[in-house]
């Protein structure tokens, strides 16, 4: 599941540490525009010893190439190999908005990045000509004094994983080739096939056998409860998914609502959007279709839940990444251990 990073390091690490021992096998933090996410992974790493963690995401546009492998060998060293390197190319709201760095080219930077990272881990004299990144800087793009140089500390695994965050064909395709993991949002077992089968056969038939089989990890909203308590729960994760169907992103610039569409909810695509930018957000929520809720998540009793769980399963999803429906830490914690024992 993905951890609270807006703050109070100390909670978040205690809840961690009993979701630890209930079973929770990874826990992500986010990076968008709070705290970084390394701080609080190093804390982590301090306060946990077997569960896994991960960044969920590192945004490609605001570490250099080099940096982010490093960072990701620092932090799998302080927690002795359980960390996952999460990257994502996020949106140009937050890279120009927040971080005043130009969103181009999320694809070439994505292969770039993941190439030069791999580099650096293996220890080798890092020469790198992309079309993006070129290391060492060529003369007459700097002073021309640059040499190849290669990480002094040796990494606690010469190979990360890398799981990407990716939702157009494009980056799905990458994803299926060139990464360990591919973390979608909003994954429908029963429409997933539709939005992504065809970019993540074509990228399979390139992967590199020595990868290993591509982890899908998909991210449900979950809560195990009586079906007269499914209504509002269903009722909290609609203004959620409204926000993303309608407010991340420009007109023609967000990257939810084309899923959405490829879904096959293109009219309530276009009305949930317009309502958002209109200001319109309890009426965007509640056009959110019933079924689309119903179909992301993982609400209801618990032979239903565990029915959704083998859907996902079906449908490709090796780890679910739950958002989970509960009231406080406590609750949390006993979601996740009724989630273990389906």
């Amino acid at each position: 599941m993905a951890l609270n990073y807006s703050g109070g390091f100390s909670e978040t690490a205690a809840e961690a540490a009993d979701l630890e021992r209930a079973g929770l096998d990874i826990a992500f933090v986010p990076e968008a525009y709070s705290f970084d996410a390394v701080s609080q992974l190093g804390y982590l790493a301090a306060r946990t010893s077997t569960m896994e963690l991960a960044s969920g995401i590192l945004q490609l546009y605001t570490r250099t190439p080099t940096l982010t492998a490093m960072t990701a060998a620092g932090l799998d060293y302080v927690s002795e190999g359980r960390f996952t390197l999460g990257l994502g190319a996020s949106g140009p709201q937050v890279i120009e908005g927040f971080h005043g760095v130009k969103y181009d080219a999320p694809l070439a930077r994505t292969r770039e990045i993941i190439d030069i990272c791999r580099s650096v881990w293996r220890r080798e004299k890092l020469q790198y000509e992309g079309r993006k990144y070129r290391i060492p800087l060529p003369e007459g793009e700097g002073t021309g004094l640059g040499k190849p140089l290669k990480l002094i500390n040796h990494p606690v695994r010469s190979s990360i994983p890398i799981v990407l965050a990716a939702l157009g064909p494009r980056n799905v395709e990458l994803a299926a080739e060139l990464a360990d993991g591919w973390q979608p949002m909003f994954f429908h077992p029963e429409k997933a096939h539709v939005a992504w089968g065809e970019p993540l056969a074509r990228g399979r038939e390139k992967r590199d056998p020595a990868l290993g089989e591509l982890e899908v990890y998909a991210g449900p909203p979950a809560a195990i409860v009586d079906e007269s308590e499914v209504p509002p729960l269903l009722d909290m994760v609609r203004p959620f998914l409204a926000l993303y169907f309608g407010g991340m992103g420009a007109k023609g610039k967000n990257f939810y609502n084309e899923l959405a569409r490829r879904y096959g909810y293109e009219d309530e695509a276009e009305q949930i959007q317009n309502l958002y930018l209109d200001g319109k957000k309890d009426e965007a929520a509640a056009a959110v279709p019933d079924e689309l809720v119903r179909s992301i998540s993982l609400i209801g009793p618990r032979s239903y839940v565990a029915e959704r769980i083998e859907a996902f399963r079906e449908a490709g999803a090796t780890t679910l990444t739950i958002t989970p429906l509960a009231p406080d830490a406590a609750a949390r914690v006993r979601l996740v251990e009724q989630l273990r024992d389906l």
